[in-house]
């Protein structure tokens, strides 16, 4: 790890110092990938499985050359805790709620996505309320 107010990300390569060009190539390919990471990550998060997981490694990515990134991965993480924490200390109702709002968002978005029509279409099932209405008419 290098010190923090040398500019230099804690994992840039040597051959990424060697000028400003293969600096500014570093620079982007991980702005690019943690973006990306961390794009998927967001729309992951009200599923089942590893939302949250993928958000903090853009984080990470993004964090390995960004000043601002590791900020907030920090703030991330803690704010990330404290939900964890709070929710444990609820009833259980309370926590189905949240579970129970958490599927309706995963619902919600799979027919925005037209997943439903998509699905009933394997089955020869043609609904027009199946039908996103991001997607128009088909």
């Amino acid at each position: 790890m290098t010190n923090d107010t040398s500019g230099k990300g804690p994992i840039r390569p040597d051959w990424a110092d060697r000028n400003p060009t293969t600096r500014a190539v570093w620079r982007t390919g991980v702005g690019v990938v943690g973006s990306l990471v961390l794009v998927l990550g967001v729309v992951l998060i009200p599923y089942p499985g590893p939302g949250w997981l993928v958000v903090f490694a853009g984080l990470a990515i993004l964090a390995a050359e960004f000043r601002w990134a590791r900020r907030v991965l920090s703030y991330a993480r803690s704010k990330y805790d404290a939900w964890t924490d709070w929710l444990k200390r609820q009833s259980l109702p309370v926590r189905l709620l949240v579970l129970a709002a958490t599927g309706l968002v995963v619902l919600a978005t799979l027919y925005l996505l037209n997943v439903f029509a998509l699905v009933g279409g394997w089955f020869g099932v043609d609904w027009t309320w199946l039908r996103s209405p991001l997607f128009g008419p088909s």
